[in-house]
């Protein structure tokens, strides 16, 4: 369903940008070299961040590098810090062809607006802006990730951090009612991660009871990645991995400062009901059948 929208989506977008031209721009240059040019930005970047920006294997982005690098417009060093990690940055001259660039593409998106009347500009810069938050959405990748691992780490720490700045008596974790490793690790629950560009920016996690109700624990999104939706879709996984579990119900509890989460519950099914443990920092407890 859409996929043949989605298909003449691309055609129009590639051909109007330019895409298909060997040389973007006008600089001789295709797309994907003039794409790094740009990533790369004025300070620099490691190599490893720069593949995950753009969803390359490290094959192809050594290739664009090299080509760059034979052109005079960007060197690839070793970091100071770490030997292991490699820089890329613009050398003088890449430094003034990222300049035209950055010209070249404002009067191509100043072409794109020109022909349309205020109404049309109006209307297809808010689609531009569905469409790039939609697009991210859908680069988001959700995994069950052992607990243990630094990426999930980051995330639980991020999030006992924002309750701690949002609760009125801050957070202490020790008073909470426990989600240990072990207890996020199967059998006896999981840990949901969720990353864009490897980078990891929500989690969402399940304690099992055997036949009694999952709980769901741990949820956060990264403030960078609000607004895509990415509450409801972990909040979504966790349910389809309860019933692939046996768990006949979820249930959860939550602070009444988290207004957004306490809202996405009740938007999706979840029913108020009494206190079913003796949280600390709850005031309230849901539950919703499978």
């Amino acid at each position: 369903m859409g996929v043949v929208e989605v298909r003449r989506f691309n055609r129009v977008v590639t051909q109007r940008v330019g895409a298909l031209h060997d040389a973007y721009l006008s600089r001789g240059r295709p797309l994907g070299q003039d794409r790094v040019l740009w990533e790369i930005g004025n300070d620099g970047c490691d190599v490893r961040s720069l593949r995950a920006r753009l969803d390359l294997d490290s094959g192809y982005v050594s290739r664009l590098l090299r080509s760059l690098e034979d052109a005079g417009l960007v060197r690839v060093e070793r970091s100071g810090d770490d030997g292991r990690v490699r820089i890329a940055r613009l050398t003088e001259d890449g430094l003034a062809e990222r300049q035209v660039l950055d010209e070249r593409s404002d009067e191509l998106a100043a072409s794109i607006l020109e022909p349309l009347d205020a109404r049309q500009q109006e209307r297809l810069v808010a689609a531009m802006g569905e469409v790039t938050r939609l697009l991210t959405a859908s680069m988001v990748r959700v995994a069950v990730v052992d607990p243990r691992l630094p990426v999930a780490q980051y995330c639980l720490e991020s999030y006992f951090a924002e309750l701690g700045d949002r609760f009125d008596a801050g957070f202490d974790r020790s008073r909470s009612i426990s989600a240990d490793n072990a207890e996020l690790t199967t059998p006896a629950g999981l840990l949901l991660i969720a990353t864009l560009h490897t980078e990891p920016v929500g989690c969402g996690a399940l304690k099992f009871h055997g036949s009694d109700p999952a709980e769901i624990k741990r949820m956060w999104v990264a403030p960078e990645a609000r607004g895509l939706g990415l509450g409801r879709r972990l909040l979504t996984e966790l349910e389809r991995e309860a019933i692939a579990y046996g768990a006949p119900a979820v249930r959860l509890e939550t602070n009444r400062n988290l207004t957004e989460a306490i809202a996405l519950y009740r938007s999706a099914g979840y029913q108020e009901v009494p206190a079913f443990n003796t949280e600390l920092y709850a005031h309230h407890w849901f539950e919703k059948e499978l």
